[in-house]
């Protein structure tokens, strides 16, 4: 999910009160493995979190289950109704128009002047990539589950600016190729790359479902990416059309 965008410019104040952990809850600590839902253990500040994005979400959202007509506390959302509010927001808009929302949510809760801010903090070099790769394996445990920092090479240079997803709880979640791409992969890269001044380019692996965020290397066009031509996970996405190439998602 693109929240890691913004998570991205206030984790710094939150990381001073106090650690924000999410463990796993199964028995080797790790996710589980392809073909099977991994458990965790979402504490307080993740579910401030999943509130938080869930209900600015929630007011792009289209129309609801018959049992969910009543608008939720703020701590009745959890991943799952966190996924769900992700799916209603694609309902009925084209790609780029979903993008479009997460941009503005994304937007949305940053104080003013956030963006200009973060330019100034975070020039694009090597020292601003490496940094931002360090503090996202922490912070977004809860979004995207447990992460790395690996060396990858940007421009020819090499430098520890990447962060390897081993199972991204997002897509794990969602099972659609479709959300992943276009509520999360682009408008983070977009967002990133033109709001913040400093480029991110996402890896999704449909195969195992592990991503690879590598900061200070430009995305590429949305018509060269790989990941912007793969079908449907057919067998674990609800909204999958098995008979198409490619995701209906990524050509609207």
């Amino acid at each position: 999910m693109a929240a890691i965008a913004s998570l991205q410019a206030i984790h710094l104040k939150l990381g001073r009160r106090g650690s924000i952990r999410c463990g796993i809850a199964e028995p080797s600590g790790e996710p589980a493995p392809i073909g099977q839902k991994t458990r965790y253990n979402d504490g307080l500040a993740e579910r401030v979190f999943m509130g938080l994005f869930a209900r600015k979400m929630d007011k792009f959202g289209g129309s609801k289950k018959k049992n969910e007509v009543k608008e939720k506390g703020f701590w009745d959302y959890d991943y799952e109704s966190f996924v769900e509010v992700s799916k209603r927001v694609m309902q009925g808009r084209s790609r780029t128009q979903q993008q479009e929302v997460v941009r503005e949510v994304l937007l949305s809760m940053l104080p003013p002047g956030a963006p200009e801010q973060f330019r100034k903090l975070f020039p694009p070099t090597k020292w601003a990539a490496e940094f931002n790769a360090a503090l996202t394996v922490p912070f977004f445990h809860w979004l995207v589950g447990p992460s790395q920092v690996i060396e990858v090479e940007v421009n020819g240079v090499k430098q520890r600016s990447g962060v390897r997803i081993k199972k991204c709880r997002y897509l794990e979640n969602s099972g659609c190729v479709g959300m992943c791409v276009n509520m999360c992969k682009i408008p983070t890269q977009d967002f990133f790359t033109n709001e913040f001044g400093l480029p991110l380019t996402m890896n999704p692996n449909f195969d195992d479902m592990s991503c690879e965020m590598i900061y200070g290397q430009a995305p590429p066009a949305f018509e060269e990416d790989p990941a912007t031509k793969q079908p449907c996970l057919a067998d674990i996405c609800s909204m999958s059309n098995p008979s198409s190439p490619i995701c209906p998602k990524l050509q609207a």
